[in-house]
């Protein structure tokens, strides 16, 4: 069988703990997959500096050219799993087998992260704004003729990952280039992409201190997070809520993505049905970018109605399906409390399942040994009901109507806001909105993805704060700049 090791500093380590990884559709052990008790793990961080040290003696410019030698191995190559050798598609079915995501939509997931690892100099350019990245190796340097400089905040980036979706890897891979080891902790179903990233950037040349991988329980992953200077959290709003107010956790939790249309626009909805469609649908609705709702000034009906047959249209699949666009649900009594908790909201008065009544099935169903829940979409009479506020882990959404006055200031927490507007008035509130993450004004999917931008918080930010710097000796010995 199959086993996946720890990476102490990059070095392969077994434990006599273990988890096993099953089949979704048959239960059958896929994997055995080493764990990291807190102690190990806090005797590898006391090496943080060391391991920072040793990614440090690359220059920025050597650690950009191996994220993109990384990224054609990681496409394309036979990598190191254990004792295992694991081919791409050996790794999307894998990853299929334990998480329940279809494998061409893993697939696609690959393309992200290959991406994102092959433009690293666009990605980091995005994240310092232009910065040039000698800065870094300089710890100062010139920029529009003023002079900066960089402090470092951590010496390792602490990442609880989740196991919903492949895209979120591409979100920490930057550290490396940025000249901060990492500390992985991979989410219990989903070892397979930060474990194959890890080996692809090895064989590339990058120091093995750079990377660690510990999967571990609710213990080590508390303390990756206490002992890290720097992490990045993905969960549910229950996970990570005990670390809101710690600084030096940068959250990513639910997103509450959203479709805005302005009353200028609301009688046009028709043209912006794809949008919507691909917005809720994409990567099968499990990423925070996702949009869970839409809001409009009017037509809240009509918007509601004509999604609930786009999606009612959207049949569970087997995984292995190129068509499939649905992913299964690893625990399917899971899926089955979910589907009541739904229900069980809409005896509330002040919703409608629409897409109950286009289908002659449940909502959960049966296919290929797995479970689905398949594409909802719900009417909101009242925006005060519980199910406006909500966001699930399949293609979900709730239609608002709410006046145009009101929007913005009902919108609460959004990751994402699409704004389907040309009231200036609308978009600048949405401009200055502290509740708002990311803002697409005009017709941009929720779902769709600027790998020059920053995603959730900064992660150049996130490591490194600018400082003031008086430095005329160096100047002097450098002719002005390193």
């Amino acid at each position: 069988m199959i086993h996946i090791p720890l990476l102490r500093s990059g070095e392969t380590y077994t434990s006599l703990a273990r988890n096993q990884l099953q089949d979704v559709r048959t239960g059958e052990p896929v994997a055995q997959m080493s764990l990291a008790n807190p102690g190990l793990i806090a005797r590898e961080l006391d090496r943080a500096s060391e391991n920072q040290q040793a990614l440090s003696s690359l220059s920025s410019s050597e650690l950009i050219a191996i994220c993109r030698q990384a990224a054609e191995l990681f496409l394309e190559s036979e990598l190191p799993v254990g004792e295992h050798q694991q081919s791409p598609h050996d790794y999307l079915s894998q990853l299929s087998a334990t998480t329940g995501m279809p494998i061409s939509l893993g697939r696609a997931n690959m393309g992200k992260i290959h991406f994102v690892l092959a433009q690293m100099e666009t990605v980091l350019g995005g994240l310092t704004r232009g910065l040039d990245a000698g800065i870094l190796d300089a710890g100062w340097g010139l920029e529009a003729e003023r002079r900066v400089s960089f402090r470092r905040e951590t010496d390792a980036l602490g990442v609880v990952l989740p196991s919903n979706s492949p895209g979120v890897h591409s979100l920490w891979i930057p550290a490396v280039a940025l000249k901060i080891p990492l500390v992985l902790k991979p989410g219990s179903l989903e070892p397979w992409t930060p474990f194959r990233i890890a080996q692809a950037l090895l064989e590339a040349g990058c120091p093995p201190q750079a990377l660690g991988f510990y999967p571990t329980d609710y213990s080590g992953a508390a303390e990756i997070l206490l002992r890290c200077g720097r992490s990045m959290m993905f969960g549910d709003r229950a996970t990570v809520e005990p670390w809101l107010a710690d600084s030096r956790v940068q959250i990513h939790g639910p997103g509450w993505s959203k479709v805005v249309i302005g009353a200028d626009r609301a009688a046009e909805w028709t043209q912006y049905l794809d949008l919507m469609v691909e917005s809720v649908t994409a990567n099968c609705g499990r990423s925070c970018v996702n949009a869970s709702g839409v809001w409009t000034a009017s037509n809240g009906r009509e918007i509601a109605q004509a999604l609930a047959v786009r999606l009612a249209a959207i049949e569970a699949r087997p995984l292995a399906d190129p068509a499939a666009q649905l992913a299964a649900f690893p625990n399917a009594a899971a899926a089955r409390r979910l589907s009541g908790y739904i229900d069980a909201q809409l005896a509330i008065p002040g919703a409608t399942d629409l897409t109950a009544e286009l289908r002659s099935t449940p909502r959960v169903v049966e296919t290929d040994g797995c479970a689905f829940l398949l594409p909802t979409v719900i009417h909101c009479e009242d925006p005060e009901h519980p199910l406006a506020a909500a966001e699930y882990l399949f293609p979900f959404v709730t239609v608002v109507e709410i006046p145009a006055a009101d929007l913005v200031k009902r919108l609460g927490s959004t990751l994402v806001v699409t704004a389907l507007t040309d009231d200036r008035a609308l978009q600048q509130e949405l401009m200055t909105a502290a509740n708002v993450e990311r803002l697409n004004l005009g017709p941009v999917a929720t779902c769709s993805v600027a790998w020059d931008q920053p995603h959730e918080g900064n992660l150049f930010q996130h490591l490194y704060r600018q400082r003031a710097l008086q430095a005329p000796a160096l100047e002097a010995v450098a002719g002005g700049a390193p």
